[in-house]
């Protein structure tokens, strides 16, 4: 089994100072075999967010997984946000914008879906298909593959002024044909989960969109995050959630899915381990 943190959109410049030091606390208490970062790790791509960003994800536990999201694209700075969009993010938090991780148990990709052409919304280009799916193949079937970008797979009914990724219905048909397990997601700053099903029936891959763990601009939920467990058969999800009262990060509920292809029996083989970010990875949206 493979424990998996996902914190996503903690938005430095925006930031709930409270949750800070506790998340630190509950993720190295958790020992997770994979953190991963999905996305806005600042509110406005300043130098000085990018700092306190890099500062703190430097504590976070290692290995470690980042992806950038649209507020890691500069709003205001408009030559910097057309010639050179994440440039701060590449030399600051990480130049790998396709970060993967593997290693007997867990295939994992990531996928920059940050545009700078848009201000909220986001892509998948066939390229990026291409080269993520291309990490898939060959793996044994007991190996459970992820994929993680930071624009969202579905929109929770009664939201409205935001998008899915643009290209996601491609996107699922070409994942669909390697066994992906699971979507993880953010920039909703809602916990929503919905099965892969719904936009291609007969696929039963899970897609979560985490919360936002650390801002202080939320949509009336409170700061939260997940911890994954991946095992054979079977993909386990607790959402710990902020207690402002307790000043703590608790279990507020769990729940199970079953893997794309079933119950494997096949034993674990050895395959070599690959971490992308090398020994670090309305305004709401």
């Amino acid at each position: 089994m493979r424990t998996i943190v996902q914190i996503s959109d903690l938005h430095f410049g925006a930031i709930l100072e409270p949750t800070l030091d506790p998340l630190i606390a509950k993720l190295t208490a958790l020992s997770p075999d994979l953190t991963i970062v999905s996305g806005d790790l600042t509110q406005r791509a300043r130098e000085d967010q990018y700092l306190l960003a890099r500062k703190y994800i430097d504590r976070l536990p290692r290995p470690m997984m980042v992806i950038p999201g649209n507020h890691d694209v500069p709003l205001y700075d408009v030559f910097r946000r057309f010639l050179s969009p994440l440039g701060r993010y590449k030399s600051m938090i990480d130049d790998n914008l396709s970060p993967s991780f593997v290693d007997d148990e867990i295939a994992v990709v990531g996928i920059n879906s940050a545009r700078s052409l848009v201000f909220k919304g986001g892509a998948i280009s066939a390229p990026q298909l291409d080269e993520s799916v291309a990490v898939f193949e060959g793996l044994p079937a007991h190996v459970s593959r992820i994929v993680v970008t930071h624009h969202p797979w579905d929109i929770p009914d009664g939201l409205s002024g935001v998008e899915i990724v643009d290209g996601a219905q491609d996107a699922l048909a070409r994942f669909e044909t390697c066994n992906v397990d699971l979507f993880l997601a953010g920039h909703l700053h809602l916990v929503h989960v919905v099965s892969a099903d719904k936009f291609r029936p007969g696929y039963n891959a899970t897609i979560l969109q985490a919360g936002t763990a650390t801002s202080s601009r939320a949509r009336g939920e409170p700061n939260s995050f997940f911890v994954i467990r991946v095992d054979v058969a079977t993909i386990e999800c607790d959402t710990y959630t902020w207690d402002g009262f307790a000043q703590l990060f608790q279990i507020t509920s769990s729940q199970t899915f079953s893997r794309v292809s079933g119950a494997q029996t096949v034993k674990p083989s050895s395959i070599n381990e690959t971490v992308a970010l090398g020994g670090r990875e309305s305004d709401l949206e």
